[in-house]
């Protein structure tokens, strides 16, 4: 193996363990969330300026799909595409647990609802 697939492979493999670590909702749970009024009530979805969502769908609301298809697909079969969604979603949710959430009704909290959008739900830290 060459060093550079040595390389891309020890990236795939911490992308993988950060990922799994990141995102603590099962797909079938993510899946229902991403079909309630609560999850679709959070997010940017300016459409015309981002690449990620198309037809008013948010951004997190996207990537819960693409989390919800990466989870679903074996490790052995995971494209350069999948590990670079899987690298925003570790980058998104560490940057907004990092802001911290409201002091009241987390619960409820747009906060909560924007992380499990991306497949994180804070109550379950």
């Amino acid at each position: 193996m060459s060093k550079q697939a040595e390389s891309e492979a020890d990236d795939h493999q911490e992308t993988y363990a950060a990922f799994r670590a990141a995102v603590n909702m099962a797909p079938s749970e993510l899946d229902r969330w991403l079909d309630t009024e609560e999850s679709r009530s959070v997010g940017w979805s300016d459409g015309a300026r981002k690449e990620d969502a198309t037809g008013g769908e948010s951004v997190g609301h996207h990537q819960g799909r693409r989390i919800v298809a990466i989870k679903q697909t074996r490790k052995a079969d995971l494209s350069d595409e999948d590990y670079a969604d899987m690298r925003k979603v570790v980058a998104y949710v560490k940057r907004h647990l990092a802001q911290g959430g409201p002091k009241d009704d987390v619960k409820t909290s747009r906060w909560r609802y924007s992380l499990m959008n991306w497949g994180h739900d804070p109550l379950k830290d």
